[in-house]
């Protein structure tokens, strides 16, 4: 039985979503960011409560199809998943996924840098395991 996170990565929190073999993504809440205290015992303890079998990484290309800062930093958070983890991973084209989780959840009441509970980036997450689980 597959169960897999969906994750937004982010420096300041990390959105989390999460699936069975349903297919059916779910928010499943925010961690603190990469740099940040707690963060790898955080997601260790998602992938051990859902009994994660596989990660969906959302992975930022810029609108004309170039890779960025952001796309490298990426880059090293998977190796790091990787080395932790040793689960299959997969990366998923996340653009614009933040500004379809802020319409979907009212948009101008969650104004961009302002959402400190994490739901736009739990709903971003479930944006993009969404569209893994769909392709």
């Amino acid at each position: 039985m597959a169960s897999y996170l969906g994750i937004d990565f982010g420096t300041k929190r990390i959105g989390l979503a999460w699936a069975d073999d349903l297919g059916v993504s779910l928010p499943a809440g925010a961690v603190p960011g990469v740099g940040q205290v707690g963060c790898w015992d955080a997601i260790s303890d998602q992938i051990k409560q859902r009994s994660i079998t596989e990660i969906v990484v959302g992975y930022p290309i810029h609108m004309d199809g170039k890779i960025g800062q952001r796309a490298i930093e990426v880059d090293a958070f998977i190796v790091e998943l990787q080395n932790r983890f040793g689960l299959p991973i997969h990366r998923v084209d996340e653009r614009l996924t933040s500004l379809s989780a802020r319409q979907s959840l009212g948009g101008k009441s969650l104004k961009k840098g302002r959402d400190k509970s994490g739901r736009i980036d739990a709903t971003a997450a479930c944006l993009i395991l969404r569209d893994f689980l769909n392709s």
